[in-house]
């Protein structure tokens, strides 16, 4: 037996099995690349439709906690609140406190910032409703001064809602907003505020 011949022939075979094997661990990375590739594009995805949801939500209930705020304005210019409007109050105030809990843990700062401060300004609102409510107003407060601290509500929450847009991708210009006309919500506050006088404007004017 020609020893040369068949130390040629191991080689031969050998090298065919090391390059197949290298052809494999080479596609074996690939695929992994592939995959990590896929999970991360799919995490991404994942993560905006949750972000995309959560300022849907948010936007919904401070609007609606805004809304709720002035009509117990309403209520308690017209008349002494029930059960069911103090109720009613306290619902969407629960509901955005539980969709501003979860945006904490999930928005940028780009968003919590203006989040934080239309947070802030519907406490503030919701305190002195209350108070007014119960008789017990801070000095200045009245039924008038609460429903222009609740129209500066509107700007507020606008501001939130352009960081949303943009940290999802919607709009990237920062300018849109101050292009777009002004919506009737956050105009002059002289019709809503007029319907509230001062308590030396008329006997309605103080809580009850």
């Amino acid at each position: 037996m020609d020893f040369g011949a068949v130390l040629i022939a191991v080689a031969g075979v050998a090298g065919t099995l090391g390059g197949a094997l290298l052809t494999q661990r080479g596609a074996d990375r690939a695929k992994r690349r592939e995959l990590e590739m896929t999970q991360a594009i799919q995490d991404t995805r994942e993560n905006r439709e949750l972000r995309r949801r959560c300022y849907s939500e948010l936007h919904r209930d401070a609007r609606q906690f805004a809304t709720a705020l002035s009509r117990h304005l309403y209520v308690m210019r017209d008349r002494t609140p029930g059960d069911e409007d103090i109720r009613a109050l306290e619902e969407t105030k629960d509901a955005f406190r539980d969709r501003w809990s979860e945006a904490l843990m999930i928005a940028p700062d780009a968003v919590v910032v203006p989040a934080h401060e239309l947070n802030e300004a519907l406490t503030r609102v919701y305190g002195q409703v209350k108070r007014l409510e119960q008789g017990n107003p801070r000095p200045g407060e009245s039924l008038r001064s609460a429903a222009e601290a609740q129209h500066a509500l509107w700007s507020l929450t606008e501001a939130m809602r352009e960081a949303m847009r943009r940290d999802l991708g919607i709009t990237g210009d920062a300018d849109e907003a101050a292009r777009r006309p002004a919506s009737p919500s956050s105009d002059d506050p002289t019709p809503l505020t007029s319907d509230f006088q001062e308590p030396s404007d008329g006997p309605n004017s103080s809580a009850r």
